[in-house]
């Protein structure tokens, strides 16, 4: 044990390695029930996507604690999942087989960058601030996407406002099922007026939530989805029929039906068989690539720099050498690996989870506590009957509370300099708006180099963001000619 993890260099000891592995695991089981309900919505099978989480994080966190021999779990990502379902799938119209070659795309091309280290010229690339902004605005699209399936949001649609009915130009009569309502800018969002027994257990359980953690309570996520689905039965809102056909026998059943679908014939084989499939799905692999990437950095640094995970030769290491010597590398590369595993496996991009600082804090230095780890995510397979039980009422306020706190990449950005502001508004409020990351990025890259341009500054523009906004642009232009 202490050969292969190296204890007393990283001063730790095995017991301490346990208690945090355990720690690390309370604090990120609530996102296996959180998963199936996202990705559910996109047509996936929701037990299927509950063991596909599960196994791609006990691969992707034993890998790393095994190779990178750093105590940081990997699991499905939730800005990730939102983006799978509400943009892959909801906003570009690709299927869930189409969006998961999409995962496994995404992996396999993050593989050959940080293989080749090119991972190093984007992160240069790129401005600091505009990655800050993408980190926020990610926050806020999450934010909002847990505001709306709570129900705390309501919207008027007048019908001098409807631009088109179930696919036509609106006459202002309906006739037969209606299907889609698509409307101009006319539309008024409201707040609800809570009396809707889902909406108030939303609330209910977003007030436990923030009580919670702000109290700091070990595992407080997963505490707040256990009583506000139990709450939730004598209001009605929880399902507590479990079936036959909730069993973790079915549950595997349902596996079968999705594993390799990424790499079929509704998969892989149909992705790329229109130019508007192929440019959407080629800015869609950059943009989710794009994303995990500076996700798993930011993590990675933000937690292994402040406690001596990371050393300075580590850091300098991964900064210039053109090996993989350096922990960092290795956790990088074992992040890519996972987010091409996942979409074999049946579920989307994974990340290293910010999660993770809960089990550091207690003291986890080494790979030994994601051992631990991973075997609590292997024992979460039992609750399998469970999955259909937990109500949206009570994952939403998760996705308002996560989202909140991934908005704290905001006070990176020089709001106070237009120059800055710009670019970094339009990322962010565009990702919400737009319900789309991609296009968030688009715009924020895009205005920078329009704001560079005007200023004289043009120099300041990275050879990868030109070619990157290039290629967004050709696509704006496709899509408007569809």
């Amino acid at each position: 044990m202490e050969k292969l993890f190296q204890l007393k260099e990283n001063k730790t000891t095995i017991r301490r390695e346990i208690i945090a592995g355990i720690t690390t695991f309370v604090s990120m089981a609530y996102i296996f029930f959180l998963n199936p309900q996202i990705l559910g919505q996109a047509g996936v099978p929701t037990q299927a996507v509950f063991l596909a989480a599960i196994l791609v994080a006990v691969f992707g966190t034993l890998f790393m604690g095994f190779f990178a021999n750093v105590p940081f779990a990997l699991a499905p990502g939730i800005g990730m999942q939102a983006y799978f379902t509400y943009t892959i799938v909801f906003g570009f119209g690709f299927t869930w087989q189409q969006a998961l070659a999409i995962v496994f795309l995404v992996g396999v091309v993050d593989i050959v960058i940080t293989l080749t280290h090119g991972r190093r010229a984007i992160v240069k690339g790129i401005p600091s601030e505009l990655k800050a902004a993408i980190g926020g605005g990610i926050g806020l699209f999450v934010t909002y996407i847990g505001l709306k399936n709570a129900g705390f949001i309501n919207f008027i649609v007048d019908p001098g406002n409807i631009v088109t009915l179930n696919g036509k130009p609106f006459t202002g009569e309906a006739h037969g099922t209606l299907n889609s309502i698509l409307a101009n800018g006319g539309v008024t969002p409201e707040l609800t007026k809570f009396n809707h027994p889902s909406a108030l257990l939303a609330l209910i359980g977003f007030i436990i939530l923030v009580v919670l953690v702000m109290r700091r309570v070990p595992g407080a996520f997963l505490i707040s989805l256990i009583v506000t689905t139990l709450i939730g039965i004598p209001m009605g809102v929880t399902n507590t029929h479990i079936g036959a056909g909730t069993s973790v026998g079915h549950a595997f059943s349902e596996l079968g039906q999705v594993f390799g679908q990424s790499l079929g014939a509704q998969g892989m084989g149909s992705l790329f068989d229109s130019w508007h499939h192929a440019s959407l799905a080629l800015v869609t692999i950059f943009a989710m690539g794009l994303t995990g990437l500076f996700d798993a950095i930011g993590t990675l640094i933000g937690i292994g720099n402040q406690t001596g995970i990371f050393s300075k030769q580590d850091q300098k290491a991964f900064d210039s050498s053109t090996g993989f010597n350096s922990k960092m590398d290795r956790a990088l590369l074992v992040d890519t690996f996972t987010t091409a595993f996942a979409g074999i496996v049946g579920t989307s991009n994974t990340t290293t989870f910010i999660e993770s600082a809960s089990g550091v804090a207690a003291g986890a230095r080494t790979g030994l506590a994601n051992i631990v780890t991973a075997i609590g995510f292997a024992l979460m397979i039992l609750f399998a009957p469970f999955v259909g039980v937990v109500p949206t009422a009570a994952t939403s306020p998760l996705l308002i509370l996560v989202g909140i706190m991934m908005m704290g990449e905001f006070k990176k950005i020089s709001w106070e300099s237009l120059e800055v502001a710009l670019p970094a508004f339009f990322t962010s409020v565009f990702m919400a708006f737009s319900y789309s990351i991609s296009y968030g990025i688009a715009a924020g890259f895009i205005f920078f180099i329009i704001v560079k341009f005007t200023l004289g500054k043009f120099k300041e523009v990275s050879p990868v963001l030109l070619i990157v906004s290039a290629f967004f642009l050709v696509n704006f232009v496709v899509l408007a000619f569809m």
